[in-house]
């Protein structure tokens, strides 16, 4: 009769079917959990010990037993891959085939796990041959990760029948986690860790045994920041990097490593010999032909890849006037020749506890795993030795009484007992005695006998003198640490380092203008709100054509680096790039398409941006204040709000500050002048009352020179200029009615155009 699991709390009972009632909520709950923790634990997440996720772990360990070391002949990938699933890690060929080729791929491990044959792939993103065709072994530093295996130095746990066993973690002489880094997404959780020199991280780690509260801004100095296997630069600042190596998450900012080749005759080319990790140069071509044929790199003439075994990317320039640096800058803006590496040091400490770790916590833990590894090495060679003592023993006493032992051997039913009851032997050396053979009698000789028990005697001391003093388990691990990273020195051409560092370069020229070839446009905007571009600078605009009922609100003489302000009734600001408005002999396009501006509110005034400027802005109303236009530029379709208006009212004016002295006009036709130091100057608000109506609103305002005077256009376009002297009149303070404004005034209430 089949045994049926309890209901969980909150359940029903199983009915007599066997099924039972269990709450959406509580089933969904318990399964995700667990769906969960078997990705962040078996699948996503690496050990910090070892730094490698099980798939990995298994495939070296599988490659081990199969016996694939540095001297053997190469296996077929094919063999590998069906170990690994056959014995280890049931799940399909295609992701532990994908796996194995990453760990030989020199351009993703910093140092690489299996030595392949064949093809592997390439940094263009070229995907490896067929397991078939491929064949594999394992390299040095795989054997570095794998020694101590057979000397009981880590657990082992049954495989998923329950046939094999396979290692839990390896021993791992190097600390593989940052030494070649990782990625992975979990439930709920990623980690992300760049690649790192070995040479630098067991000086770090060495450091750390001798100075264990030694500070990560020190541990920086001996670990400067990663070191990828495709080379770079890296462009952060010490502080940045420190930051993040503190806290375990951060960015590193890597770029191209590039080169300015002279070719004779004031002619140079630019050639990129290493790009960024992770990138691939394929790619990356592609995205600058694509750039290049969209005329969004004004400043190069062509690009091509002349690549063979190392990476060549020409780079020619437009103009040989161009500056090789700033021509860099519009490429790293634009392009995956800069990236930014994100570091999110989540990994899995002692293999159970997902946890952010510093880099000093991680160098800890590890230093930690290879003082276990140690203790059970050690344990595992004294017990060896104990026992090859027990055996040298027994044969000690063979040799003193060979012929009474062979006698026993030859006439006695029971050999063994009557060996142990003679000799007062042990079990062991009854049954060593007895595997002996015959030819190697001649050499037991008591001098060689004694000779190596003296040799295991003292190392056998020696290892127990080990395994109760923690300060010589400290200097054994330094000795080993000291042997690897003789093996990866910075001299040698693994070792030696790729990435450097360097401060990014202050490029004084502005690179949104460099990006873009300028050019002199004119913006016509519509009253209708419809906008376009005319090529040059014409003050013939009478043959421009509109929409039946539309007509010209304003025409802007601007160039095609520039950028467009657009000021609307609910006191937002807009900005536009001008070179990318709509061109040609058509209409254009509406202004509403390209910024989020609701349907009762209207445009009132566009202008070219001028960094530096100052704006006075004002509602009808009458109230109004000076803003920074630097403050006014907004990034987003929404726009920037500066003027704060009531669901009643709207924005009326904007006018550059150019004066001393401020001008308002009314519906009314009362005139008030007023000193600009009276208003508020501030980045957004409702602002200070300019002039108080009796009756009807604010109709135009400007801001003059008091010692010129007041300047408007009349109907006829004619300029009139009112004195300072004649101006007394209407002079006043803010927020007064002002008076009548004098005769000529023109009759629409304006000024005229104010930009």
């Amino acid at each position: 009769m089949n045994k049926r699991t309890p209901p969980p709390p909150g359940g029903d009972p199983p009915d007599s079917s066997g099924i039972e009632n269990v709450p959406l909520k509580d089933a969904l709950e318990s399964r995700y959990l667990a769906y969960a923790l078997s990705t962040i634990m078996h699948r996503a997440l690496p050990d910090v010990r070892d730094g490698l996720k099980p798939v990995h772990r298994r495939i070296l360990y599988a490659m081990n037993e199969l016996g694939l070391s540095p001297t053997s002949a190469y296996m077929k990938c094919a063999r590998v891959v069906g170990e690994t699933m056959g014995k280890f890690h049931p799940h399909g060929d295609g992701a532990i085939y994908d796996a194995l080729v990453r760990l030989a791929q020199d351009f993703s491990q910093r140092y690489p796990l299996v030595d392949g044959q064949g093809n592997f792939g390439n940094i263009d993103g070229d995907n490896a041959a067929a397991y078939r065709y491929t064949e594999a072994r394992l390299p040095a530093a795989a054997i570095d990760l794998l020694s101590g295996l057979d000397e009981n130095a880590i657990d082992f746990r049954p495989n998923y029948n329950e046939e094999e066993q396979e290692p839990i973690v390896l021993p791992a002489a190097f600390p593989n986690l940052l030494a070649n880094g990782s990625s992975g997404i979990a439930v709920g959780m990623a980690t992300n860790i760049p690649p790192h020199n070995i040479d630098e991280l067991c000086a770090a780690a060495l450091h750390l045994i001798k100075h264990p509260n030694a500070t990560v801004e020190k541990l920086v100095e001996l670990v400067p920041g990663p070191d990828f296997p495709t080379g770079g630069i890296v462009v952060d600042t010490r502080e940045s990097i420190i930051e993040t190596y503190r806290t375990g998450r951060g960015a590193f900012r890597q770029r191209a490593r590039w080169q300015k080749e002279d070719l004779g005759r004031g002619g140079w080319q630019v050639v990129i010999t290493e790009i960024p990790y992770q990138v691939q140069k394929m790619k990356l071509v592609e995205k600058l032909a694509e750039l290049l044929s969209e005329k969004k790199l004004p400043l190069v003439g062509d690009v091509r890849d002349e690549s063979a075994e190392d990476i060549r990317l020409v780079i020619e320039p437009k103009a040989r006037t161009v500056d090789p640096a700033v021509l860099m800058e519009s490429l790293f803006k634009l392009t995956e020749l800069e990236v930014r590496f994100s570091l999110n040091m989540n990994v899995l400490s002692a293999g159970q506890v997902p946890n952010v770790l510093s880099l000093k916590e991680v160098l800890q833990q590890w230093l930690e795993h290879r003082v276990e590894v140690l203790v059970r090495r050690s344990k595992h060679r004294l017990a060896k030795i104990e026992h090859r003592l027990e055996v040298l023993d027994g044969y000690l006493i063979a040799f003193l009484n060979i012929d009474e032992v062979i006698r026993i051997i030859r006439f006695e039913d029971e050999p063994k007992a009557k060996l142990i009851s003679t000799f007062k032997l042990s079990d062991v050396q009854a049954e060593a005695i007895l595997n002996l053979r015959l030819r190697a009698i001649s050499k037991l000789e008591e001098v060689e006998i004694r000779a190596e028990n003296d040799k295991l005697s003292v190392e056998r001391r020696g290892i127990i003198a080990l395994l109760g003093s923690d300060d010589q388990q400290w200097e054994r691990i330094t000795e080993e640490i000291r042997d690897t990273r003789e093996r990866y020195f910075k001299k040698t051409a693994l070792g030696k380092r790729r990435t450097s560092f360097e401060d990014a370069p202050e490029i004084d020229v502005d690179l949104t203008e460099a990006l873009v070839e300028k050019e002199p446009v004119t913006v016509i905007l519509s009253d209708k709100g419809w906008v376009r571009t005319m090529k040059g600078h014409s003050d013939d605009l009478s043959k421009l054509e509109f929409k039946q009922g539309d007509g010209l609100m304003r025409a802007i003489r601007a160039s095609t680096t520039d950028k467009l302000i657009v000021f609307a009734t609910n006191g937002r600001f807009f900005t536009l790039d001008v070179n990318q408005l709509p061109g040609g002999r058509g209409h254009g396009e509406p202004v509403r398409l390209m910024v989020d501006l609701e349907a009762n509110h209207d445009f009132i005034e566009a202008f070219v941006h001028q960094p530096g400027r100052k704006l006075l802005v004002a509602s009808a109303s009458g109230y109004g204040f000076v803003v920074p236009e630097d403050d006014v530029v907004a990034s987003t379709r929404k726009g920037k709000q500066v003027l704060n208006v009531g669901d009643d009212e709207m924005a009326k004016a904007v006018v550059p500050v150019t004066g001393d002295g401020v001008a308002i006009i009314g519906d009314n036709r009362k005139l008030l002048a007023f000193p600009l130091a009276e208003v508020n100057e501030m980045a957004r608000g409702k602002g200070v009352i300019l002039q108080r109506f009796a009756d009807g609103g604010l109709s135009d305002i400007r801001v003059f020179d008091t010692s010129v005077g007041l300047t408007w256009l009349d109907s006829a376009g004619r300029t009139f200029t009112l004195s300072g002297t004649d101006l007394a009149e209407w002079m006043g303070a803010r927020a007064q009615a002002g008076k009548v404004a004098p005769k000529g005034f023109p009759r629409s209430n304006t000024f005229g155009p104010s930009f």
